[in-house]
């Protein structure tokens, strides 16, 4: 099976196309820096020819709301219509658990939108929901960071080890589409604040973490039912604790 992976030099990108053609189909990268471009419409052409399945994983480069929004409007119209002209059979993306719920964040609503362009393509597709991974935990910490102390709120989060989402994308993948969204979450809840504080401990960085109950995620005012499965999710393996042993 031929599986083109539109950001595939990406964090989860790689761990993916490491699964499968260790099992034996052919994963392929495509990304600006193998000459195919979402945006533009670059390559993409030519990467899809032969492809059974295509999996999206882009992100823009900034969270300028308005060029989030166009960015995944524009990548989601452009690969659609290059899988129509291929006969891709399968359109699998990432997107981001709650994405529905955040709507305050500059980020999600062009998530939803990329989800809706796909939805109606015409494409048999699966989406796939994942909760934040448990190696932005720092990014998280630094995005609230001011003067040098994190304020975090204790808001419920489930994250999930990237090399969980990787395997669990695999399977996906390679079954037959579901035309419908699937959430994916770590096997335990643990408090935004909590996140940071026992990342920071297990490597030795001194660093306060303040909760503040007011502080925004990206932007954005969560509450413990926005970064969170509601029903049924495939769950990863990985415990944060044992995460942090090797992180």
């Amino acid at each position: 099976m031929k599986i083109v992976v539109i950001g595939g030099s990406g964090l989860i990108g790689k761990k993916l196309i490491a699964i499968l053609n260790q099992e034996g189909h052919q994963a392929v990268p495509a990304s600006p820096s193998t000459g195919v471009n979402a945006l533009t419409g670059e390559g993409l052409a030519q990467a899809l020819q032969g492809a059974d399945v295509v999996v999206e994983l882009t992100n823009p480069p900034t969270f300028d709301p308005k060029q989030v929004m166009e960015f995944f409007t524009t990548t989601a119209a452009n690969i659609t219509k290059a899988e129509k002209a291929a006969g891709v059979k399968h359109h699998v993306a990432l997107s981001v658990v709650g994405a529905d719920r955040m709507p305050g964040s500059g980020y999600m609503p062009g998530k939803v939108a990329q989800e809706d362009a796909i939805k109606t393509s015409g494409i048999p597709y699966t989406i796939v929901r994942a909760t934040q991974f448990f190696e932005f935990v720092e990014m998280i910490a630094g995005a609230s960071t001011e003067d040098g102390v994190v304020n975090l709120s204790s808001t419920t989060m489930q994250p999930i080890a990237a090399d969980d989402v990787a395997a669990a994308l695999a399977k996906i993948v390679t079954a037959a589409p579901r035309n419908t969204t699937i959430d994916l979450a770590g096997p335990e809840k643990i408090a935004m604040d909590e996140l940071a504080r026992r990342l920071f401990n297990a490597k030795k960085v001194d660093r306060k973490v303040v909760t503040r109950e007011e502080s925004l995620y990206f932007g954005a005012k969560v509450d413990n039912q926005s970064l969170v499965p509601i029903g049924d999710a495939i769950l990863g393996m990985t415990k944060y604790g044992d995460w942090l042993k090797s992180a």
